[in-house]
Formats: C-alpha cells, sequence, structure tokens
C-alpha cells in the first residue's frame, strides 16, 4: 500500500497504475459485490451528478451502501480512485479502424474526445493532474500516435500535430463543457443564457464597443442555436488544423 506522504515524497510515481499489484482477499465481514470495478463505476456517476468538488470517500460509501473502510480495502487512497475513474472513462472512445483515411481517422478521435470532456466535466481538471498511463488513456494515446503517423509528418513533428489538435480540442471541450453545466444550474437553455448574456453585453456601456467591434463576427457564425454556432466553430477550427497538417507535409515533400 502506498500512503499519502509516500506520494508526495515522490511524485513521479503518483500513479495507482505503477503500484505493485498485491492480491486482496476478501475478509468475512466485507461487503459481497463490492470490488474495484463497481467502486469505479458508482464513482463515475456521483462525479457525473455531483461535480468534483463535492466527491469524497464518505459520499462514495454512503452510495454504496458500505462504509468507508471498506472502499479502503480496494484502494488506498482518493487520487487512487479518480485515477481510475479517469482511466474508465476514456474507454468511451473507440480507436478508429487503421484502414480509414487519416483525415476521417483524426476527425473521429478529436470528436469523441471533445464529447468526452462534455459528458464529463470533471476529466478536465484531472487529465493535468495524473500521469494518464491506465490501460484506456494509453488505447487513446497510442490511437493519436498512429494518426500522427499516418499523415506523412517528420518525425520531430508529429508530437506538435499531436498538440496543435489535441490541445485545442481539450480547450473547446473544456469549455464547452463547463458551458453547459453553468446553464444547467442556472435552470436555462444554453439559447436562453446566451440571449441573455448577449443582451447584457450590448446594453452595458463599457462592453458595447467591444460587443459592437464583433458583431460582424457572430452575424457570421449563423445559426439559430448555440449548438449550432458551436458546432460550425468546432468542425472549421479542426478543418484549419488538418490543412495545417497537410501544408507541412508538402512543404516537407515538395
Amino acid at each position: 500500500m502506498v500512503s499519502a506522504a509516500d506520494r508526495v515524497k515522490n511524485p513521479a510515481r503518483n500513479s495507482v497504475w505503477l503500484e505493485e499489484k498485491t492480491s486482496r482477499t476478501r475478509k468475512a465481514e466485507q461487503p459481497a459485490g463490492l470490488d474495484r470495478d463497481r467502486i469505479t463505476a458508482v464513482s463515475v456517476r456521483l462525479l457525473d451528478a455531483e461535480g468534483l468538488a463535492k466527491f469524497s470517500m464518505r459520499r462514495l460509501a454512503a452510495e454504496l451502501n458500505v462504509t468507508a473502510m471498506s472502499v479502503y480495502w480496494y484502494v488506498d487512497t482518493k487520487d487512487d480512485l479518480l485515477e481510475l475513474a479517469l482511466d474508465s472513462v476514456f474507454s468511451e472512445i473507440t480507436p478508429p479502424a487503421e484502414t480509414d483515411d487519416w483525415h476521417d481517422r483524426l476527425r473521429g478521435l478529436a470528436t469523441s474526445y471533445r464529447d468526452l470532456l462534455v459528458r464529463h466535466v470533471w476529466v478536465s481538471p484531472l487529465i493535468g493532474t495524473f500521469l494518464n498511463i491506465g490501460p484506456h488513456s494509453l488505447a487513446f494515446s497510442r490511437a493519436a500516435q498512429d494518426v500522427m503517423r499516418a499523415t506523412g509528418l517528420p518525425p520531430h513533428g508529429q508530437m506538435g500535430g499531436l498538440s496543435a489538435v489535441f490541445q485545442f480540442v481539450y480547450g473547446f471541450g473544456t469549455i464547452e463543457g463547463h458551458f453547459v453545466q453553468r446553464c444547467a444550474s442556472a435552470g436555462m437553455s444554453q439559447d436562453e443564457f446566451f440571449r441573455q448574456a448577449m443582451g447584457t453585453f450590448a446594453s452595458a456601456p463599457e462592453l458595447r464597443e467591444t460587443f459592437e467591434s464583433a458583431k460582424d463576427l457572430m452575424e457570421a457564425r449563423r445559426g439559430d442555436t448555440v449548438a449550432e454556432m458551436r458546432e460550425r466553430d468546432f468542425d472549421f477550427a479542426l478543418e484549419t488544423l488538418i490543412a495545417g497538417i497537410e501544408a507541412m507535409v508538402k512543404r516537407r515533400t515538395g
């Protein structure tokens, strides 16, 4: 078992996936039907419903109808559990078939990653907290690397290509997820929230100049709903990145 103090002393090994696997035999007093998979699944459900700030081992134990000590029989720390939950949701991303064109494979991975970030808002901060070396996270990483190799970019440029695409998606999906969550918390639809915000910008003297200067850009986005405008923005940005990759490949071979 790894203590919290040990993790602080050696942050480079701060991962449940780097621990030595030990066999834990269920004691007679341990609840039947309780295992890491069930604990992880319930953790994901709680994180989706209540958010990262409210998540605790005590809250999880209550949801499982067991004692907190029962949970600690399967995980050493709360961080271990969060890391397990994080990796488990990456299983929702299905790697594209290698026979597909790299453009379509990249679009598919980028879209799936964005959907994941919006569906599980708590994932964004955890991606930057943990090493992301669980089996599902690594499967996603390998799929992304395979796609980038297929683009024809030189090896020294492939990591830059990955960063350009997936850091863009990370930022886009994170902002989108928080916007969706904020609208839900306010008891408003995204369109209602957007109209109210635009009305505030237009009527506030200190914001009017900025609003007016961006008015033509807002009108050019078109779309009757926030979702339509967002889809157009995402698709255009992703296609711009794909075109950039193509241009870099041609520069190398031209």
